[in-house]
């Protein structure tokens, strides 16, 4: 599954991106540190909170995770399941969905070929939907709502301004130690890019791919482990306080002098809050090890997938971007997207299934640059499940989705008929003048944060937080979801 994909008809990959796409290239070994005043602002412990030095719990807002497959793969019709104006299951042609990998005997109007567990509807051999059911619990998967968007994306790219995460920044989200992390060492965190009006550099993700990135986030040194959490946090509040007294004394600015006491001050909390090195180490989370196996939490796909949700699902960051790599998959057969797909399923359902185990809400994004179709032929192997074997890039047949859960129950939406934003037409193409985000991919990283503010009922804000977003009056038809959360 995990061999890199030596396509005949693409140049030959000479950027890291194109590494990525093809699978030769996973996360680097690599840690970005924020820098001096970004320690000061974004790496505050939650405990001993003290308002002037920015010390806190995080923003309070619902956790965000989403998923960038580097390569563009299948996510409309084989995946979940797109239709014509009417909705999900207003179905398209059956060349319409062979277009989209499905043979006719598989063709969603076809009995038994529906799943709407997630409340949002796959097609019932999904391998996306297959990873996702692998991993999660039926109470999860009922606590679970969603929405897919059909938008148009260009292929084998990393121009897509696909990656929301820093206007979900804007929009209030923040973590205990982090504002944002991403798989990658790129300004978005990940392969596609993010939208320029978006872009804050202070906030610039920091890289975590694998359980040391996470640990080594905060560095409590030898008196945490000498003593307890408590006792070091008491030794360093001497300390904090000494060095208060020796400030009297100095002629420097205010501003200095301030920012030399919240060093002590957040020393002090980070030392109180995270001496003990298990409650933020992957490895050491029970409710980690009961979803992944340790042959699992071997693999990079897996390793990633622990370390960010750990981050995110618990407050310490605000919002996460996971790279997967090998998404490029058109090598004639079915079989190398079916399981690329269900591990890409087994992901997403562990993110999820680890939000339900900690009791959390959660918003989980997924896209991919461009897409892919099929010529109708068919992979009757025994991984290619006899589905249509993906022959060649297509921008056309692209799409992206939401899944959120909240553990008081399914999500709501504003209405059922926005489980699908915007359409296909029957011949198995988006139709592109559906809506504004449905041939602008700025535009529908711009929905992706209004339907995050929508959970927050704060929609009223949305042109406050993107003063230059261009939505216009098509705000309200693309809020797909109901408030489940008020702003702290």
């Amino acid at each position: 599954m995990n061999r890199p994909l030596r396509h005949e008809n693409h140049k030959r990959p000479i950027t890291r991106r194109d590494f990525i796409a093809q699978g030769f290239l996973s996360g680097a070994a690599m840690v970005m540190a924020p820098s001096l005043f970004g320690l000061f602002k974004s790496q505050a412990a939650y405990a001993q909170a003290v308002q002037t030095c920015n010390i806190s719990a995080g923003a309070g807002l619902i956790p965000f995770v989403c998923f960038d497959l580097a390569g563009g793969a299948n996510i409309a019709g084989s995946n979940v399941l797109v239709g014509g104006p009417g909705g999900q299951l207003d179905f398209l042609t059956p060349a319409g969905y062979q277009k989209l990998g499905l043979p006719p005997t598989m063709a969603p109007s076809v009995a038994g070929q529906v799943n709407t567990e997630l409340g949002l509807a796959f097609h019932a051999d999904s391998a996306f939907l297959r990873g996702i059911l692998s991993k999660t619990s039926v109470t999860t998967r009922a606590n679970t709502n969603g929405v897919v968007v059909c938008a148009r994306s260009e292929n084998d790219t990393g121009n897509n301004p696909h990656n929301p995460m820093y206007g979900i920044n804007k929009a209030g989200a923040d973590g205990a130690l982090v504002t944002l992390i991403g798989t990658e060492p790129s300004d978005s965190g990940g392969n596609s890019q993010a939208p320029m009006s978006m872009i804050d550099p202070s906030a610039r993700p920091t890289k975590v791919d694998r359980p040391s990135d996470v640990t080594g986030l905060v560095d409590t040194g030898r008196l945490a482990q000498l003593l307890s959490p408590a006792d070091a946090g008491a030794v360093m509040s001497a300390v904090e306080q000494i060095s208060d007294s020796k400030l009297g004394h100095m002629t420097e600015t205010a501003i200095v002098e301030q920012l030399i006491h919240c060093s002590y001050v957040e020393s002090t909390s980070l030392v109180s809050t995270f001496g003990n090195p298990a409650l933020l180490d992957p490895l050491q989370d029970t409710d980690i090890t009961a979803i992944f196996s340790n042959n699992e939490l071997g693999q990079d796909t897996f390793r990633k997938t622990a370390s960010v949700m750990k981050l995110c699902v618990n407050g310490f960051a605000g919002a996460g971007t996971i790279e997967l790599g090998g998404y490029d998959y058109h090598d004639g057969t079915r079989a190398t997207g079916e399981l690329r797909d269900f591990s890409a399923g087994q992901a997403i359902g562990a993110v999820l299934e680890y939000a339900g185990r900690k009791n959390q809400q959660l918003m989980v994004y997924v896209f991919s640059d461009g897409a892919l179709d099929s010529d109708g032929s068919v992979d009757n192997s025994a991984d290619g499940r006899g589905k249509g074997r993906w022959r060649g890039d297509n921008q056309s047949t692209a799409a992206v989705f939401m899944l959120v859960h909240d553990p008081a129950g399914r999500p709501a939406l504003v209405d059922p008929a926005r489980q699908q934003i915007g359409y296909y037409r029957s011949t198995g193409d988006v139709e592109t003048a559906a809506t504004p985000v449905s041939n602008n991919v700025t535009l529908l990283a711009e929905s992706v944060v209004l339907n995050y503010m929508a959970l927050h009922n704060n929609v009223g804000q949305f042109t406050t937080v993107l003063p230059s977003q261009n939505l216009g009056s098509a705000i309200n038809s693309l809020v797909a979801f109901a408030p489940i959360r008020s702003m702290p």
